[in-house]
């Protein structure tokens, strides 16, 4: 057994490039969708829930209380774009567009690259109910940052078996 089977932390990948929280403070790639939580350019207390399926590249945008997103009426909007770039900065080009499903053209995907192969396919508005577990994860993320640095256990994450000993 490894070093990291026995530890109670899992190994994290390091982002491909370091990226600015201000934002787009939460990144996923998870349920078939690039999601996360963007903020507003307008509203400091203002964040959006935006979302782009993958492989039909549907997407939704929306504020944390459902109202939706003015720019995202036919077509990408800033918030999509914003999510789509630190993605990119999170988990790679290649990563991001492998997950999505995107055909990319020839030489090194970038940002830019994989919003414009996904618009040239007329993405269909999607569907917002992906919006509130979205924006859970973030707030328990955000909760988790909360906490001091510690080496005890947290009760919610006591749902893990406990391990026996093998008597000889």
């Amino acid at each position: 057994m490894s070093v990291w089977e026995r530890s109670s932390t899992a190994r994290v990948t390091a982002p491909a490039r370091p990226r600015k929280l201000a934002k787009v403070p939460f990144v996923e790639l998870a349920d078939g969708r690039l999601q996360g939580v963007v903020s507003s350019g307008s509203d400091i207390g203002r964040v959006y829930v935006s979302s782009i399926a993958a492989g039909t590249y549907a997407f939704a945008c929306s504020t944390n209380n459902n109202r939706p997103c003015g720019g995202a009426r036919g077509s990408f909007c800033n918030h999509i774009r914003a999510l789509v770039g630190e993605a990119v900065l999170q988990y790679g080009a290649e990563r991001v567009a492998r997950y999505l499903k995107i055909e990319a053209a020839d030489g090194e995907p970038s940002a830019h690259s994989l919003t414009f192969e996904m618009s040239g396919t007329r993405p269909a508005q999607g569907d917002t109910t992906a919006a509130a577990p979205v924006f859970s994860r973030f707030l328990r993320h955000l909760a988790y940052l909360e906490l001091a640095p510690s080496t005890a256990p947290l009760p919610e994450m006591q749902w893990f078996p406990p391990t026996r000993a093998v008597a000889a």
